[in-house]
C-alpha cells in the first residue's frame, strides 16, 4: 500500500504517521483472541514497581508479553503482512529484519504507562532512522486509557537516559516542555509508525477497561550489529531481502502468506 503524500511527509519531519484501520475487525479479533491466551497461560508479567525499582507490593500494573514470535503462529505470520512489508519497506529500505515484538497491557485503573524514552537507547543502531517501530492499538487507544505520546521532530538529537524507578528494567529520559507532544488517538487497528529515535511515551489507564498495545520493530539488514555479546544475532527474522526464506530457517515451516488462514482460525474457532 503506497504511503500518502501527508504521511510521508510527517515521518520525514516528524519521525512518525499513523495510519488508521491498518487491521480490520476480523484482523484485530484474532490479535485479541492470542491476547487472552497469553493471558490465560501466564505468559507476561507486570514489570511495574511500586516506583523505588523494587519489585514488591505492587499495585501499578504494566504488565508485558515479551517475545511474540515463540508464542504465536499468528504473531509469526504478521511481518510477512504484505501491508506491512509495503509500509516498512517504503519507510526504511530493503532488506529488513524483525528486530523485536511485544505487548504490553494496561488494565483499567491500575494500568501503569510506559515512561518518556527513544528505542535507540536500547538497540544502540548507528543510525536510528533506519529502524523503526509499528505499534498496533488491540483496543481503542484514548488520553484517557493513556494511548501513545510522540514528541515530534527531535529524533536526530541525543537524549541522556537514566534507570525507570517505576519499573523493574526500563530507562527513561527527561522531557523538559511537553507543549508540542502528540497524543495519537487511534481506534482499534489502527498503527502507529516511528522511528528507533523518536521520544515517546504512554500514559496511565484512568478507564475501567484494560487497554493493550502490540509492538513490533524492525531494522534495515545492513544495520543490524554483527554480535551480541559473543555470539552473532541468530533470534532475527529475515522478513526480506535473500536471507529470508518465509520463515523456513527460522521455525522450520512456511509462515509467509499464511496470516489470512492464521486469523480465520482464531476467528473461527469461536
Amino acid at each position: 500500500m503506497p504511503l500518502t503524500v501527508e504521511q510521508r511527509s510527517k515521518y520525514e519531519a516528524d519521525g512518525y504517521f499513523a495510519i488508521p484501520n491498518f487491521f480490520d475487525v476480523s484482523e484485530v479479533a484474532a490479535m485479541l483472541a492470542e491476547l487472552e491466551r497469553f493471558k490465560r497461560d501466564g505468559l507476561g508479567r507486570n514489570v511495574a514497581t511500586d516506583g523505588d525499582g523494587a519489585t514488591h507490593s505492587r499495585v501499578r500494573i504494566n504488565y508485558q508479553i515479551i517475545p511474540l514470535n515463540d508464542k504465536s503462529t499468528l504473531m509469526r505470520a504478521l511481518p510477512y503482512h504484505p501491508k506491512v512489508v509495503s509500509v516498512i519497506r517504503q519507510c526504511i529500505g530493503d532488506p529488513f529484519v524483525r528486530y523485536l515484538d511485544q505487548i504490553f497491557l494496561k488494565p483499567g485503573q491500575s494500568g501503569a504507562g510506559t515512561q518518556w524514552h527513544v528505542d535507540n537507547a536500547y538497540f544502540k543502531i548507528a543510525d536510528p532512522t533506519k529502524g523503526i517501530g509499528m505499534w498496533i492499538a488491540l483496543h481503542d487507544a484514548t488520553i484517557t486509557n493513556g494511548t501513545m505520546h510522540m514528541m515530534p521532530g527531535v529524533f536526530g538529537q541525543q537524549f541522556d537516559h537514566e534507570r525507570d524507578m517505576g519499573s523493574d528494567h526500563h530507562i527513561t529520559m527527561k522531557v523538559a516542555d511537553e507543549s508540542k507532544v502528540e497524543a495519537v488517538e487511534m481506534r482499534a487497528g489502527g498503527a502507529l509508525f516511528f522511528n528507533f529515535g523518536v521520544p515517546h511515551c504512554t500514559k496511565a489507564n484512568t478507564t475501567d477497561r484494560e487497554r493493550a498495545g502490540l509492538a513490533f520493530h524492525f531494522l534495515r539488514t545492513d544495520y543490524v550489529p554483527d554480535r551480541v555479546g559473543s555470539g552473532p544475532r541468530k533470534d532475527l527474522i529475515h522478513v526480506t531481502g535473500p536471507d529470508s526464506t518465509g520463515g523456513m530457517n527460522e521455525y522450520g515451516a512456511q509462515i509467509a502468506g499464511t496470516w489470512e488462514e492464521e486469523v480465520e482460525k482464531l476467528t473461527n474457532s469461536k
